[in-house]
């Protein structure tokens, strides 16, 4: 065992109370860890009944800072993930976060999709860079910090690892962020660093799907790389939607060829659109903050009357918590999850807050 791995795993026991070969796929065996999670208290075997939601959902928990949110309909319950601590936790009306995936070697959580039908949970994965001497996560090493990071895919009914894919192994810094998921259990994951789009197959073969300048942000006067592509969803008509963090940019791409990607045309962008979901009836919902951006903190519903060829702002709210990041759709309505990040990355991790929110809007 490394020093490494070791001593993450002693930060994990301590902590938690309550880049780029595409073909390296890392599968690790399920009960090879002593930290193999146990199923959370919500977790049967067949879907939970479903229980209406209160308007807001107050969340506790030290400093779970959790950025990544998607509803599980086996459990009835939200799934959060950790920026902090790397976990999984499953969240219902009480606010209580359960553990469902307890692994030191993810370091940090983000983006998580629910994929039922495989009995699938995946999750993007990695360590965060947010300057030379920020330490946003409690298992964040110099080595690994924006050098780190992928896409994990566990068993949904037991939050058991079953595949780690990792993608940052290419030169220069890295930020598996967000994803979404096709009909045919694909997984499409957005590289904010370094203007990528990944694709992951359901036998978790790891390929570019998109690479190009216009989803690159650059960076900034110091030298910190720009969050460029966010957010991103699948629109069943065969194409993905992905926005463009730092200008509000959002990109159609069509999932058969996605070269001949498009920006959708807009009067009004979402600047600072973080996490997206993408409601029954074609409405794309975008939580934008001011973490890095120039923008608000709110939620924006775009709509489309031509194929996402352009699109209009039906709304902008503007958010009672701060740096909301993304949105979660549930058969009691849309939610909208906040942590307190903004501090987080504000302080370089110095300081934290306990507890989240989840608003319905």
């Amino acid at each position: 065992m490394s020093n490494r791995t070791h001593r993450l795993r002693h930060v994990r026991k301590a902590a938690v109370p309550g880049a780029l070969s595409l073909a390296a796929v890392l599968m690790l065996p399920m009960a090879a860890s002593a930290h193999t999670p146990q199923p959370a208290p919500h977790a049967p075997a067949a879907a939970a009944a479903a229980t209406q939601l209160p308007p807001v959902v107050q969340g506790v928990g030290h400093a779970i800072h959790p950025e990544g949110v998607t509803w599980d309909p086996t459990r009835n319950a939200f799934l959060i993930g950790s920026l902090r601590y790397g976990t999984i936790s499953a969240v219902g009306a009480d606010g209580i976060p359960h553990t469902l995936v307890s692994d030191p070697s993810l370091i940090a959580t983000g983006g998580i999709r629910v994929d039922a039908a495989r009995n699938r949970l995946l999750a993007t994965y990695g360590d965060v860079y947010a300057g030379p001497n920020a330490l946003l996560s409690v298992g964040s090493t110099p080595e690994t910090r924006g050098r780190y990071g992928g896409l994990a895919i566990f068993n949904l009914k037991t939050g058991a690892l079953e595949k780690r894919i990792e993608l940052s192994q290419a030169p220069g810094l890295h930020l598996a962020n967000d994803l979404a998921l096709d009909a045919k259990g694909n997984a499409y994951v957005t590289d904010s660093f370094s203007g990528t789009i990944f694709k992951v197959t359901p036998s978790g073969h790891a390929s570019t799907f998109l690479q190009d300048k216009a989803l690159d942000a650059g960076k900034d006067e110091n030298g910190l790389p720009n969050v460029g592509v966010n957010g991103i969803v699948v629109d069943p008509a065969g194409f993905i939607i992905v926005v463009r963090y730092d200008t509000g940019q959002l990109f159609r791409v069509p999932l058969n060829d996605p070269r001949k990607f498009t920006e959708v045309a807009l009067k009004e962008r979402p600047v600072g659109a973080d996490g997206m979901a993408l409601g029954a009836d074609g409405t794309l919902y975008a939580a934008t903050n001011t973490i890095r951006s120039t923008g608000v903190d709110a939620l924006f519903k775009l709509r489309s009357d031509d194929g996402w060829k352009s699109a209009g702002v039906v709304s902008k709210t503007s958010s009672p918590e701060a740096a909301p990041t993304t949105v979660a759709i549930t058969p009691s309505g849309n939610y909208v999850l906040s942590s307190n990040v903004n501090v987080l990355f504000g302080s370089g991790g110095t300081q934290t807050r306990d507890g989240f929110v989840l608003r319905k809007f």
